[in-house]
């Protein structure tokens, strides 16, 4: 079958996200900064949130093992936002040309619940999207089987007739598992030049 339509992630594919893009804001020293990042508020802990854990939960636990940090790690939940930087180079124009083609777009994103409707609002890109499963809302988690199934479900084409764009390889094959094509994402304009391939610009 033809590939029709596209599904992407969200985070460091659509927009660059780093911890760190906050806490630079608030900590002046580098080697702190990156004690802090190394050994408190890690992608290992924040991780927690994209599975559908709560931010009072998990800080509560952080403050308790880190009370020197309270300040900073409470931080985390309303500052959010300020972890995310700007689109990726090319692709917010990469999505309007596919939207103009009317290329069926989709996304699947390893993101909290609580944190994606305050983002997702300021950004309108996502309404050319037909469709977006959040992991921390269905509680299911890139790259585990069951999460690209229930987007198959909900977008209603088959998995043949996709190609899944992700930064990191093994959500790329946990989609190919269940038979869309996977494309591992590293710019713009090599996802342009597979997409011209498969004649959907």
């Amino acid at each position: 079958m033809a590939v029709r339509g596209v599904v992407f992630d969200v985070g460091n594919v659509l927009f660059t996200w780093d911890p760190r893009f906050l806490y630079e804001r608030l900590i002046d020293d580098d080697r702190a900064l990156d004690a802090f990042l190394r050994e408190v508020v890690t992608h290992e802990w924040h991780f927690q949130h994209d599975a559908g854990r709560p931010f009072a939960e998990t800080s509560a636990e952080l403050v308790a093992a880190h009370p020197q940090h309270r300040e900073l790690i409470e931080l985390w939940g309303p500052r959010f936002n300020e972890s995310l930087g700007p689109a990726v180079a090319g692709m917010i124009a990469l999505v309007e040309e596919l939207d103009a083609a009317a290329v069926p777009l989709f996304a699947i994103t390893n993101f909290s619940d609580e944190f994606w409707a305050p983002f997702r609002d300021t950004q309108p890109v996502f309404d050319r999207f037909r469709d977006i499963v959040v992991s921390g809302t269905e509680r299911l988690v890139k790259p585990h089987r069951e999460i690209y199934e229930l987007a198959l479900r909900r977008f209603g084409m088959p998995a043949d007739e996709l190609i899944f764009i992700d930064d990191r390889a093994e959500n790329v094959a946990g989609a190919e598992a269940v038979g869309m094509r996977g494309h591992l994402f590293r710019d713009a304009a090599t996802l342009r030049a597979e997409l011209r391939k498969l004649k959907l610009l």
